[in-house]
């Protein structure tokens, strides 16, 4: 992997009975395939943050997240491959308490730890106020000289890093499809996509707030909607009609999704085409934008809770 390079990923045609009586076409990106763990949009926006520390000359990467963050992870195996040191402000003070314990049971904590990354276990209330002066000059005292990268990666230079998932063969599609958390993918997207493309995000939050978000990160209007109806509960929430669509869609077509993001836009859109939402001959884009690696730490509840688990073969 180099952050040097722009990366290009291959479009995956998706073959289901409902594409063909609907006559849509529906096409993956797979941005999973960049890294194991520095995939997806996690890639796009570390890499000119990256080469922004690098400029800088900062030895260290300091961001935040929660325990099953897949950013995380992707800062945490970025920065050994590019020689910082990197830190991260967890969300649960609790998972501080028993650490051993934490990290035993814990995968995406684990993956980080074991690619050298330290810990900081703050409140909920604390993690609310992760970007006030009086926190960020807190975690300066205690970490000294840092490169601060935001809760998922979500910059101006993130945004520039997610412009560069579209390549010249997408012209061809009308509509993109991308999982909404933060809103720096989308806003790369809607800077990057032709006049003829319509960029549609499916948040994988409740909330109305994203919208002001991706207003925030963008210069374009009228190009962009967010569908609203598909995150199931909310962030990380589920439930068994999801995995058991996971599990169906890797069967008919080998292509494994995530349960925080993907598999929830991939349902969205599923469903859109069956109730008529696009018109007959509409060829779509959908983004994937990677995860895979948080399924062991999904699959460990799902075991807890004695419920079906995402088949991964």
């Amino acid at each position: 992997m180099n952050f040097n390079l722009k990366t290009t990923t291959k479009n995956q045609q998706v073959f289901l009975p409902i594409l063909e009586e609907k006559k849509v076409s529906l096409f993956l990106k797979r941005e999973d395939v960049i890294h194991p763990f520095v995939s997806g949009n996690k890639f796009r926006k570390l890499k000119y943050n990256i080469q922004e520390a690098t400029k800088l000359k900062k030895k260290s990467l300091l961001t935040f997240g929660g325990a099953f963050s897949n950013h995380i992870v992707a800062t945490a195996v970025a920065g050994k491959l590019f020689g910082f040191k990197t830190m991260g402000i967890i969300r649960g003070e609790e998972l501080g308490e028993n650490f051993d314990k934490t990290i035993q049971e814990n995968a995406t904590l684990r993956e980080a730890y074991n690619n050298g990354m330290k810990f900081q276990f703050v409140s909920r209330a604390q993690y609310r106020q992760k970007y006030s002066p009086e926190f960020i000059e807190n975690i300066h005292n205690k970490w000294d000289d840092f490169y601060l990268i935001p809760e998922g990666g979500t910059n101006s230079l993130a945004v520039k890093g997610c412009e560069e998932i579209l390549m010249k063969g997408d012209q061809q599609f009308n509509y993109i499809c991308v999982p909404v958390g933060t809103g720096g993918t989308i806003s790369g997207l809607i800077h990057s996509a032709e006049k003829h493309q319509k960029i549609l995000g499916f948040p994988a939050l409740k909330g109305a707030f994203l919208s002001e978000e991706i207003k925030k990160l963008t210069t374009k209007s009228g190009n962009w909607n967010l569908m609203g109806d598909y995150h199931f509960g909310g962030y990380a929430k589920y439930n068994e009609h999801l995995v058991r669509f996971i599990n169906s869609f890797k069967k008919k077509t080998t292509i494994l999704l995530d349960p925080i993001y993907t598999s929830k836009m991939i349902f969205g859109i599923l469903d859109l085409i069956e109730k008529g939402w696009f018109k007959e001959g509409a060829k779509i884009l959908a983004i994937h934008t990677g995860g895979i690696q948080g399924i062991e730490g999904f699959n460990q509840k799902l075991k807890d809770k004695n419920q079906e688990i995402i088949k991964v073969s």
